[in-house]
C-alpha cells in the first residue's frame, strides 16, 4: 500500500509502503512481535486502535532517545518550547491545514461558540511563537524545537504497531531565518540527521527530494514552489548527496528532503526530513526588521532529526532486533553473581553502575543457572559476572553481547570504560 497523499504534518510524518496491520509476519525482526516479547509497548482495546502505551523498558528507550535529541538540538543552538496539543479551527484555516489536510484531522470539538481541534502539526504553533515578539535580523536564525504531541485520524486498516499511530510524539523544529541563511540552515539540519543516524546505527536507504504531483492538494503558488525546490536541490548538490526526485510526496506547503529507511522486508518509510516553507510565513504575516530598517518576510525551515518517536523506535527495534546500541539499551549492564554468596558484591556493583549513570539489573541465582541467566540477558550489551574471586578482589569478568569474554579487571576500571562508551554514543561494544 502506497501512502502518496501530500502531508500536512511537519518532519517525519510522511511515509510510504506501510502495510495494513493484519499482514502476516514475514520478517525476522517485526517490531510489533519483538516489542511485545521484550515488554517495550503494548495496546489495549479499551484505549483504542493506533494508541499504544509504553511499558517501562520501552519508556526508557523512548526517554533516552528524546534526551539525545534534545541535547543535540541544544548544542546546535535550538531553544526548546512547549505548545498545546489543541488549537482553534481558525488557526488551521490560516495555516492551510484545514483546506488541504482536514481529511486527516480529527473532527472539531465544540467549546461554546468556538471549535477546537487536536493539532495535526506543530508548525502553526511555532509560527505564532515567532510572531509573539518583534523580531530583528539580529535575532535570526531563530531555532525553536519541541518534542510535542500531534494527532492523525488514520483509518483503522493502516494502523500497525508503532509505525502508523493516531497519537504521535514528534521531534519537530523550525528555523526562522533570512532567505540568505536558509540553505546553510537546511544543510546544517541534514548534518544533525546524519550524525544521529551514525549514533543510532541507522543506514539510510536513500535521500529523496519530495515534490508535488499532479492532482494533489498543494498550495497554488508556482513561484514559491520553484524557489523552495531550487534551494533544497542546491543543498543536496552542495553536500554531494545522491538523491531521487519523487513526485507526489511533498507536504502541501512545500518540497522536502526525506531520509528514507527500509525494514527487513524492503518496505520503505521516511524517518527524518528537512523542509523549506515560504507559505506559512506569508499566511501568518511573519516579519522581521532588516538591517535597512524595513520589514522582511522570514523563511521557515522545518526539520526533524528522528521524525516521530514511535516510528523511530519501531525502526530501531527492527534494525537491531532488540539489541539496541549500548547507550540506548533499557538495561545496559546485567550483573550476574555466580552464587548467593556474591549477592552483596553484585548489589554494590549495581549501585556503582547507577553512580556512573548506567542502567543495571541484578540477575540472581534464583533465576536459574549462570548459563540460563546469560541467555536471559542475551540482548543486554554488558554482562558482569561476579564469582568468589571477583568479589574478593573487587573485579568483574565482563561478557559482551557479541560473545566476547574479557579477563577479570578492577570493577571501577570496567564500569568507567563502559560509561565512557555509553556517553560517547558508540555503537561498538568495546
Amino acid at each position: 500500500m502506497s501512502d502518496t497523499k501530500p502531508r500536512g504534518e511537519c518532519p517525519g510524518a510522511s511515509s510510504s509502503g506501510h502495510p495494513p496491520a493484519e499482514r502476516e509476519e514475514t520478517t525476522v525482526h517485526d517490531h510489533r512481535k519483538l516489542g511485545r516479547e521484550l515488554h517495550l509497548f503494548d495496546t489495549d482495546p479499551l484505549i483504542g486502535a493506533g494508541l499504544p502505551y509504553w511499558l517501562p523498558d520501552g519508556a526508557t528507550v523512548r526517554h533516552t532517545l528524546e534526551e539525545y535529541v534534545r541535547d543535540a538540538e541544544r548544542r546546535a543552538g535550538y531553544r526548546h518550547v512547549y505548545s498545546p496539543v489543541l488549537g482553534k479551527r481558525e488557526l488551521y484555516e490560516i495555516s492551510g491545514h484545514w483546506s488541504h489536510y482536514s481529511d486527516d484531522m480529527f473532527p472539531p470539538m465544540e467549546l461554546g461558540s468556538e471549535q477546537v481541534v487536536l493539532r495535526p502539526s506543530l508548525c502553526p504553533h511555532h509560527a505564532l511563537v515567532f510572531r509573539s515578539r518583534p523580531r530583528s535580523h539580529r535575532d535570526l536564525p531563530l531555532r525553536i524545537a519541541e518534542l510535542g504531541g500531534m494527532y492523525r485520524c488514520e483509518p483503522s486498516g493502516v494502523l500497525g504497531g508503532l509505525t502508523r499511530v493516531r497519537a504521535i510524539q514528534l521531534n519537530d523544529a523550525h528555523v526562522f531565518c533570512t532567505p540568505d541563511q536558509a540553505a546553510d540552515e537546511a544543510a546544517a539540519a541534514l548534518g544533525m540527521i546524519r550524525r544521529a543516524h551514525t549514533d543510532l546505527g541507522i543506514t539510510p536507504a536513500r535521500y529523496r527530494l519530495s515534490l508535488p504531483g499532479p492532482g494533489g492538494k498543494y498550495v497554488d503558488s508556482p513561484e514559491l514552489w520553484r524557489r523552495s525546490t531550487d534551494l533544497l536541490t542546491r543543498v543536496l548538490d552542495g553536500l554531494g548527496l545522491p538523491y531521487d526526485a519523487d513526485e507526489g510526496e511533498a507536504a502541501f506547503y512545500g518540497p522536502k528532503i526525506d531520509v528514507q529507511v527500509t525494514d527487513d522486508a524492503g518496505r520503505e518509510s521516511t524517518l527524518s526530513t528537512v523542509q523549506v516553507d515560504f507559505h506559512q510565513p506569508e499566511r501568518f504575516d511573519l516579519r522581521y526588521v532588516g538591517a535597512d530598517g524595513a520589514r522582511h518576510r522570514p523563511v521557515m525551515v522545518h526539520r526533524s532529526i528522528v521524525g516521530s518517536v514511535e516510528r523511530a523506535v519501531a525502526h530501531l527495534i527492527e534494525q537491531h532486533g532488540g539489541a539496541f546500541p549500548a547507550w540506548l539499551a533499557p538495561t545496559q549492564v546485567a550483573v550476574l553473581p555466580v552464587s548467593a554468596d556474591q549477592h552483596d558484591h553484585a548489589r554494590a556493583v549495581a549501585r556503582r553502575c547507577a553512580d556512573h549513570g548506567l542502567r543495571a539489573e541484578i540477575l540472581d541465582p534464583e533465576r536459574g543457572s549462570l548459563g540460563a541467566r546469560i541467555r536471559q540477558a542475551r540482548l543486554v550489551p554488558y554482562q558482569a559476572v561476579a564469582g568468589a574471586r571477583e568479589a574478593a578482589d573487587d573485579h568483574l569478568a565482563l561478557r559482551l553481547r557479541d560473545g566476547r569474554r574479557l579477563a577479570p579487571r578492577p570493577a571501577e576500571e570496567v564500569l568507567a570504560h563502559v560509561r565512557d562508551l555509553v556517553n560517547a554514543h558508540r555503537t561498538d561494544l568495546w
